[in-house]
């Protein structure tokens, strides 16, 4: 899979599902950014150490992936974009399969 950094369309649809930076203390480093750099390590399969500056500190990014997992905020995002994408006709539930394990293979069926 080749790396691409998230569209504003896509932009668009997530970060509405973000949590709201704290008022009080640091500013929080830019989601985008930070997303950009998940991505990146996830797709690419490099070490976190071997991440690219320009997607910010390496622990910053690896922590917010890490606190979002926890607060389900990927599971957020997923549902979202599968909404939306349903509502926009791009996706029809009748054809989709998540876990394709569960659906048996008929001997030569393609």
């Amino acid at each position: 899979m080749k790396y691409q950094e998230i569209t504003d369309s896509q932009w668009e649809g997530i970060h509405k599902h973000l949590p709201k930076p704290d008022r009080t203390g640091r500013p929080r480093c830019d989601d985008r950014t930070t997303i950009n750099g998940i991505i990146y390590v996830l797709i690419s399969g490099c070490r976190w150490s071997e991440m690219p500056k320009r997607y910010g500190s390496k622990s910053t990014v690896h922590l917010r992936l890490q606190n979002w997992q926890q607060k389900e905020i990927w599971k957020n995002i997923l549902s979202g974009i599968i909404k939306s994408a349903h509502q926009s006709g791009k996706l029809q539930l009748q054809k989709v399969s998540i876990d394709s394990s569960s659906i048996s293979a008929k001997k030569g069926a393609t």
